[in-house]
């Protein structure tokens, strides 16, 4: 058994061994002291959408006397459960949704065409919402619509590129 007097003896001998071990030699359950917080982590996700139009370019002929189809398609992006409709101008030549026309040629002659909802064009469509526009929901992907062209039969113009512009538009 080591007395106190003999105990001081030790620590005074051995001290310095102890100092130049540093903390090393302390047992590892001191040096094992801990502190932790914690912290959120946030997004807000707002409804949002974009839009993206391809043209449409109707088959080359050289008669109007059948009526040419064709189409193009938008494509929308919008938040997942966002609602919106996507509605088409007559253009910058036609006076109407249902009477768009296209000019050009020699003498900027008009030629009389339809943008539809459904591949027999039998659904105008147009930029009234709730009535003659296309509505969805958003799914958080590339949602594509198609747009149905038709150039009806009518007298034929002179020869030449015919265009117009529309605008389309999506409200969400």
């Amino acid at each position: 058994m080591i007395d106190v007097y003999q105990c001081e003896g030790l620590m005074k001998r051995y001290l310095p061994i102890f100092a130049l071990c540093g903390l090393a030699a302390l047992p590892s359950s001191v040096l094992a002291a801990t502190s932790t917080a914690s912290f959120n982590v946030q997004i807000t996700i707002t409804s949002a959408c974009s839009l993206s139009a391809s043209d449409l370019v109707f088959p080359t002929t050289g008669l109007l006397s059948t009526a040419i189809s064709g189409s193009t398609s938008l494509t929308v992006l919008c938040t997942n459960a966002t609602p919106y409709s996507v509605g088409i101008d007559q253009g910058v030549n036609g006076s109407s949704v249902t009477s768009r026309e296209m000019i050009g040629g020699p003498s900027s002659e008009l030629i009389g065409y339809q943008l539809c909802r459904d591949s027999a064009c039998a659904t105008n469509w147009g930029n009234t919402i709730g009535t003659d526009t296309v509505s969805g929901t958003g799914t958080g992907i590339n949602q594509s619509l198609t747009v149905y062209g038709l150039v009806p039969s009518q007298t034929t113009p002179a020869a030449g590129v015919y265009t117009d512009t529309v605008q389309v538009e999506l409200t969400y």
